[in-house]
């Protein structure tokens, strides 16, 4: 035998490989460590994040989603954690830091199940069976929740709010949200249909968030083209125009030639007139607002100002069909098209002074589709945060209405989730058991964390929540403030079901999905992150 057999190369060069325990562990570290970093977030005590990117601009926030955001990780299976906290986002739009921390810590529960020689695939079934069970038992724990009980909508919105930016507020603030939502809200045969892109947010700096308010109606951004144009217009009638009010330019070089100065201005009178022209047939329609999604022509800025029309330029494709859906217009191509069936209306357009900036307030709309919140604060970083807040509160009422259901806060419904798995978990037997039992340990995370971040001992605290829930209190939650337990349905800490239910069904598929990796072989192109930290980045790696 030759003993100088070549070792045989199936990867290409500088790919690196970690398998098995190794491999799993590393992926387990470092979704824990993703978790870790926006644990001390969650609850009214979390703490805020200063996130400072390679530009030096400033995100100062509590929200998960957008600190894991900002945070550009590298890592591959961290990355998998970042996707939970956006797909909490896009279904609820709050209760990301949640999705995430229980990410971590099923993760964390597997690992010491792993060093027992209990078989992933195992730790996986136990996972899913338990993720099933879960979603029975919220179900089962949940309010149903009408439109009308304003009360509790209220409780939702400063729920959402509180532990915010917002917090101060919240009361002025959770009222315009509640209002905003029902305004935009449709239903179809007795289902609800919200889109909160109906919603828009704008925020200006300067003023107080008190001087935020709610617009019925839209605000742009923008503008009026012509300083002889008319600052207010009652009783507005808006045409919407995706065109520009401008001389085309030809597609290919034409070259004019003009040999007699006569010819010149034969020319120029001619340009003039295809302008007028465009302009009369907006005065024709009987608008008295036009909202233009390209360009205005000066020459037909000058004419549309004498006319007295209030006109916008470059209005965003978003803003037009919002203004559609608040004003009842459609939105025109082809200025010959235009009538006066196109039009839409408002009670009032007025220009008007934001900061230190202008902008245009399409008010008073009968029954608006689309509607305006304006946010205000002292600084950038204020209003950035409390648009945040706000996000979070829309989605909560949003998803509360649509969903139908809602469960108290302050971690109860997790630590009777906790409870009702441990007794579904004795039904059990072979070691899915242990896993399940896993699994209801690490949804405890959630009170204890809130416990923690208020400065309390998170054991006295479980221990008398596990006691009060024994007794049948299912609404007992933690007082942040005393470190007692109380009534969280009673004190007002509400949340939609739906934050839960999706909370733990996106952790317990991710945690699954991880676990079940064995073999991490990353490419030399890209495996950077896994072994060198990129300049300015967070290696969350080895």
């Amino acid at each position: 035998m030759n003993e100088n057999i070549q070792p045989i190369f199936i990867l290409p060069e500088g790919t690196t490989r970690t398998t098995g325990k190794t491999a799993q562990r590393n992926n387990i570290m470092a979704a824990k460590l993703v978790a870790e970093t926006v644990r001390t977030t969650l609850g009214p005590k979390g703490m805020d994040k200063m996130i400072v990117d390679s530009l030096g601009d400033v995100t100062i926030t509590n929200d998960g989603v957008t600190i894991l955001e900002e945070m550009k990780i590298e890592h591959p299976s961290a990355k998998m954690i970042v996707e939970v906290a956006k797909t909490q986002e896009h279904e609820v739009g709050d209760g990301t830091t949640t999705a995430v921390v229980l990410a971590g810590e099923l993760l964390k529960k597997a690992e010491a199940l792993l060093d027992m020689n209990v078989h992933p695939t195992v730790l996986a079934r136990g996972y899913r069976l338990a993720a099933e069970k879960a979603q029975h038992i919220l179900q089962n724990i949940a309010v149903p929740l009408s439109e009308n009980d304003t009360e509790t909508l209220k409780n939702l919105a400063e729920t959402a709010m509180t532990g915010k930016g917002a917090e101060a507020s919240k009361e002025k603030l959770s009222a315009l949200v509640i209002q905003a939502v029902k305004q935009v809200m449709e239903k179809e045969q007795s289902k609800v249909m919200i889109d909160t892109n109906n919603i828009k947010i704008e925020k200006k700096v300067g003023g107080s968030v008190e001087d935020s308010e709610l617009v019925q109606g839209i605000v742009l951004d923008k503008d009026r083209v012509h300083p002889q144009m008319p600052k207010k217009v009652q009783n507005a009638k808006i045409a919407l125009i995706d065109s520009a009010l401008e001389i085309k330019n030809t597609e290919i070089d034409a070259k004019i030639q003009i040999t007699d100065p006569m010819q010149m201005q034969a020319f120029i009178d001619q340009e003039e007139k295809m302008l007028k022209h465009m302009v009369d047939k907006v005065v024709q329609s009987g608008a008295t607002m036009v909202c233009c999604q390209k360009g205005i022509d000066d020459i037909a800025q000058h004419f549309l100002a004498k006319k007295g029309i209030l006109a916008a330029r470059r209005v965003k494709k978003s803003d037009m069909e919002a203004l559609a859906q608040a004003t009842g217009a459609s939105i025109v191509t082809n200025l010959d098209d235009l009538s006066q069936q196109d039009l839409g209306t408002a009670g009032l357009v007025e220009e008007t002074k934001v900061g230190n900036e202008n902008m245009i307030f399409v008010r008073q709309c009968s029954n608006p589709k689309a509607v305006t919140l304006l946010i205000r604060g002292g600084t950038e970083h204020v209003v950035d945060e409390i648009k945040r807040a706000i996000d979070d509160a829309i989605g909560d009422v949003a998803s509360a209405l649509k969903n139908g259901k809602v469960v108290a806060g302050a971690g109860a419904p997790e630590i009777e989730l906790a409870r009702g798995l441990r007794l579904y978990a004795d039904t059990l037997s072979g070691r899915e058991q242990l896993a399940v039992r896993a699994f209801a340990e690490a949804v405890e995370i959630i009170p204890q964390t809130l416990a923690e971040n208020a400065g309390l001992d998170p054991i006295d605290v479980m221990a008398e929540l596990k006691a009060a829930h024994e007794k049948g209190q299912k609404w007992a939650g933690i007082n942040v403030g005393t470190g007692k337990v109380m009534d969280a349905w009673k004190e007002g800490v509400i949340e939609p079901l739906k934050i839960k239910t999706q909370a733990v069904s996106s952790a317990s598929e991710v945690a699954v999905m991880i676990l079940r990796i064995d073999d991490v072989i990353a490419g030399s192109g890209s495996g950077k992150g896994m072994s060198m930290p990129p300049p300015g980045g967070m290696n969350m790696g080895e």
